[in-house]
């Protein structure tokens, strides 16, 4: 089983945006039984907090499915959980690198540098844009689980 956390700052908006496209993307590719997806924030500033409504609206407008889930910190056990930690930006995959103190293992990667945009996701926190931040994960979602069919031969 590759298991695969998505990371953003607060767990409220872009990683668990990522975590529902994805997990779709993996259903519908009936991949369920090797791939697992769940996401983190680095911070605790939203530690407990629903989803954000703008997440909400977009994977509803998408019809991606999604379940009721709280924010939840990444923590330096995480590290032996997953095989992978893909961040939405470069701040976040410093933090992580913080968190874990290493990487010996090569298991942080930044979304978009599965794709040729090479660039960090906006915050829709901060920008009010969910439709770019949606099509930005969608697109390096598409992209990573296109390197893990290859990678992993799955």
């Amino acid at each position: 089983m590759i298991r695969v956390c998505f990371v953003c700052l607060g767990n409220i908006c872009r990683s668990p945006m990522a975590e529902f496209v994805f997990k779709d993307m993996v259903k519908k590719d009936n991949l369920e039984d090797k791939i697992s997806v769940l996401s983190r924030g680095t911070s605790d500033e939203e530690l407990g907090n629903p989803v954000h409504a703008g997440t909400i609206r977009e994977l509803e407008r998408h019809h991606i499915p999604y379940t009721s889930r709280y924010a939840t910190q990444l923590k330096k056990e995480d590290y032996d959980s997953f095989d992978y930690f893909i961040s939405v930006d470069s701040l976040n995959s410093r933090l992580m690198r913080n968190i874990f103190i290493h990487d010996n293992c090569l298991k942080i990667h930044r979304l978009l540098d599965f794709t040729s945009l090479k660039k960090d996701i906006a915050d829709p926190w901060y920008t009010g844009n969910f439709e770019i931040t949606y099509q930005e994960i969608e697109l390096g979602c598409r992209s990573f689980l296109d390197y893990l069919k290859e990678k992993e031969n799955i």
